[in-house]
């Protein structure tokens, strides 16, 4: 049930190893992400990393990762796409997918109902239509790159804590 991954620090000094003085958090992150699509986003290894791209990119989350490889997947129109297509977009989670496919039984779902099913919508935004969300522009996956990437996006970096300082 329960999966642990850590980032490796050599215990050595052998000069052949690259000296690190912290684990590669982001690159922990990166694979706890990818393993959580694997397991509850229904995505297959191969989505995840291809023979072009084998290694987790560190830029973006791996959902993300998937949907900028994929362009002709999106925008996915939240009123019609069905509930694993839900699940791919980047910013929606099992929970807001649930809400979502519930929701459209009873009336049409609008950008202020996905803000209050708790949508990430700053990630969102970019691969989805609904009423009240303007139209995405043209597909322009080094735009878009960089519109997520972009400094305002991204986590702060913290040091990791220790239990002893």
């Amino acid at each position: 049930k329960r999966v642990y991954y850590s980032g490796d620090v050599p215990i050595t000094t052998d000069n052949r190893v690259p000296l690190l003085s912290a684990p590669p958090l982001l690159r922990e992150n990166r694979v706890y992400q990818a393993d959580w699509l694997l397991r509850f986003y229904k995505f297959s290894l191969d989505e995840i990393v291809t023979p072009e791209a084998p290694n987790l990119d560190l830029e973006v989350d791996p959902k993300q990762g998937y949907a900028l490889r994929n362009p002709q997947a999106f925008p996915v129109d939240i009123n019609k796409a069905d509930y694993e297509m839900i699940l791919r977009v980047p910013g929606i989670g099992v929970k807001s997918a649930k809400k979502i496919v519930s929701a459209r039984r009873f009336q049409r779902i609008t950008w202020e109902n996905l803000k209050a099913f708790g949508v990430a919508s700053k990630r969102t935004q970019f691969f989805i239509t609904c009423p009240g969300l303007a139209a995405p522009r043209d597909w322009d996956t080094a735009r878009l790159r960089t519109q997520l990437t972009s400094p305002a996006s991204r986590p702060l970096e913290t040091p990791q804590l220790g239990l002893f300082g």
